[in-house]
């Protein structure tokens, strides 16, 4: 059975905040060299927290956040991936002398996600082995990104969670909560078990991006950036109880011009739902 949902969903509404800190680090290709890379990204470093606000029923999630931190030796990037790098057995990056400048950073997100699809690939609703499709779409503003979204999840697997799909660290990316209580995680013993799959493609018009056009108020090394990013997402999720663990496998498009080819990386999350 398949099922159609209306996009102007006004069923009983949740709401609520949200808090969280991160740290990202950006640095080039070859991360031997001590002198300035020209044909490649600067070094940076993205210390940074956010407040969210989100809006949501059984079909539509809204969220607003605002991100402020710091970039440059100020988000202590380079101390971040030393450690990393010494846990892990990996060579350090030796071209941190060249980062981009101190600033204060700053961005305003918006992101709505819409369940548009959910079925049931057999007819005994009691064999819950489903699938369902999420579109998102959003924009950011600020001095260290400025862009246009948009995206589709789809998802397939044993007991689907009601939550809004499997969320990369990036922003507005605060998906994971249930909407209601027949979520799996609000389940005991083998009705809590979820496990599928996923597959995502996202968009991204860019405008500004600071970790390539460089510093906002000082000069900086910067590389002439893609307007248009893509990237393709595969995945799996796997809850029981309270816990939820996903794995997801990114490959993305050239972010600049003279990058010399995609990314793939991979994406882990944990989650306890209480």
């Amino acid at each position: 059975m398949i099922q159609f949902l209306r996009l102007d969903d006004e069923q009983q509404r949740q709401r609520h905040f949200s808090f969280s800190f991160g740290q990202k680090m950006y640095t080039p290709e070859n991360i031997a060299a001590r002198d300035l890379i020209t044909n490649d990204r600067p070094y940076g470093g993205w210390l940074y927290g956010d407040i969210g606000f989100h809006t949501k029923s059984k079909t539509r999630l809204d969220s607003i956040t605002i991100q402020a931190g710091l970039i440059g030796d100020l988000s202590l990037g380079e101390q971040a991936q030393d450690l990393v790098h010494s846990i892990r057995g990996i060579a350090k990056a030796n071209g941190w002398d060249n980062q981009l400048d101190n600033e204060l950073g700053m961005a305003f997100i918006y992101d709505r996600k819409q369940r548009f699809i959910k079925g049931n690939l057999f007819l005994d609703s009691d064999r819950p082995f489903g699938f369902d499709g999420i579109v998102h779409g959003g924009a950011a503003l600020g001095n260290v990104f400025t862009n246009v979204s948009t995206g589709a999840e789809l998802r397939l697997g044993w007991n689907l969670p009601s939550d809004f799909g499997s969320a990369l660290i990036r922003p507005a990316g605060n998906t994971n909560a249930p909407t209601d209580a027949s979520d799996p995680r609000y389940q005991s013993g083998i009705k809590s078990l979820s496990l599928y799959f996923f597959t995502a493609a996202n968009g991204r018009w860019v405008l500004r991006d600071i970790f390539l056009d460089g510093n906002t108020f000082s000069d900086s090394h910067s590389v002439d950036k893609k307007a248009l990013v893509g990237e393709i997402v595969i995945g799996a999720s796997m809850s029981y109880e309270n816990l939820k663990l996903s794995y997801a496998q990114v490959f993305r498009s050239k972010e600049f011009d003279r990058q010399r080819s995609g990314q793939s990386f991979g994406s882990i999350s944990f989650s306890y739902t209480y």
